[in-house]
């Protein structure tokens, strides 16, 4: 599944940074809008996924704004000169990981509220892995699944832009866990925690569950 999600992704930057650069040269304007969808399709050559992908990627960034029944308008070419995908890849691990910090929280005391059964089964899925994959010392596999784990309550928290958000953060999350950590060790001890924010979020308990992820961030930040 998640390899056929990565090229999308890719291809959805890609146009992303197409549009982005045709607004820096002036081709659309402050106040323009771009044409609708199918046009759009036929100018990149890619499907509708692709597009809508891409102007949520730039709508995020500020550089265009959606407007219901009328369709999309550059908001600002003053504003984020690339796509925040693209800014990340170049942010400082420390810089990234404050924003991780003001969202789990946040995502977490959503999550609580809002949780469905089949967010809380994959919730759950994702702690067994972590789980496993620590006391194996397996540290690529339990990165990932601690990833997947936070990453399936910011979708539970059912707020759209806090979930992207988050997704969009994650590449370099992993990258910076993979850098800082040798072994398995600090998911180990953390794993209790991790079982009382999934306690929390099942028992619909939001502030418990918004300082159990302070509690965990404050481990992973030492």
């Amino acid at each position: 599944m998640t390899n056929n999600l990565i090229p999308r992704r890719s291809l959805a930057d890609e146009v992303a940074a197409q549009l982005q650069q045709q607004i820096a040269l002036g081709k659309y304007k402050t106040g323009e809008q771009l044409p609708i969808e199918p046009e759009l399709m036929k100018t990149f050559g890619v499907g509708r996924s692709t597009i809508r992908e891409a102007i949520k990627t730039l709508v995020n960034s500020g550089l265009l704004r959606v407007q219901q029944g009328l369709g999309t308008f550059v908001e600002g070419a003053e504003g984020i000169k690339e796509p925040l995908p693209q800014r990340l890849k170049r942010a400082d691990f420390k810089d990234i990981d404050e924003i991780r910090q003001l969202i789990e929280m946040k995502i977490a005391e959503k999550a609580a509220v809002n949780r469905t059964e089949d967010d809380l089964r994959e919730i759950r899925h994702w702690l067994a892995l972590r789980k496993k994959a620590a006391a194996e010392n397996q540290l690529v596999e339990c990165v990932e699944a601690d990833i997947r784990f936070h990453t399936a309550i910011a979708v539970a928290a059912k707020n759209e832009i806090l979930a992207d958000l988050y997704k969009t953060l994650t590449v370099q999350i992993k990258n910076w866990f993979l850098t800082i950590h040798n072994d398995t060790t600090d998911f180990r001890q953390t794993q209790n925690l991790h079982e009382q924010l999934l306690k929390a979020i099942e028992g619909n308990d939001t502030k418990k569950a918004w300082n159990t992820a302070e509690r965990i961030i404050g481990h992973k930040s030492q």
